[in-house]
C-alpha cells in the first residue's frame, strides 16, 4: 500500500512563493502519472498540473507561468513550485500518484495541504 504525505503549505502574502512536497511510503512496480488538484469551499476539486511517466507536463491556463511540477524518482517526492501566488490560489491542495502494481492502475491521494494567499 502507497501512502502520500504532503507538506509546505501554509499563509503567504500575495506575490510571494511556496513549495508543496509530497513523499510516497511503500512499494509499487512502475509510475504512470503524478499529479496536484486544488478544491476551494464550495468548489470542485481541479487539476492544476500533471506530470507523466515521459516527463511530459501539462498546467491548468490559470497557474501556467507561475507553477512547476517536478519530482525527485530517487526520493519518491513530488514537488509543486508556486510562484507569484494570488489570492485566487487558495485552496487545499492535493496530490495524486497513479501508478502499477501487481498488475493493475492504482490511484493513491495525499490528505491535502491548506495554502492561503493573503491579498
Amino acid at each position: 500500500q502507497v501512502q502520500l504525505v504532503e507538506s509546505g503549505g501554509g499563509l503567504v502574502q500575495a506575490g510571494g512563493s511556496l513549495r508543496l512536497s509530497c513523499a510516497a511510503n511503500g512499494m509499487f512496480s512502475s509510475l504512470n502519472t503524478m499529479a496536484w488538484y486544488r478544491q476551494g469551499p464550495g468548489n470542485q476539486r481541479d487539476l492544476v498540473a500533471s506530470l507523466i511517466r515521459d516527463g511530459t507536463t501539462n498546467y491548468a491556463d490559470s497557474v501556467k507561468g507561475r507553477f512547476t511540477i517536478s519530482r525527485d524518482l530517487a526520493k519518491n517526492i513530488l514537488y509543486l513550485q508556486m510562484n507569484s501566488l494570488k489570492p485566487d490560489d487558495t485552496a487545499v491542495y492535493y496530490c495524486k500518484w497513479n501508478y502499477w502494481v501487481l498488475g493493475a492502475l492504482k490511484d493513491t491521494w495525499g490528505q491535502g495541504t491548506q495554502v492561503t494567499v493573503s491579498s
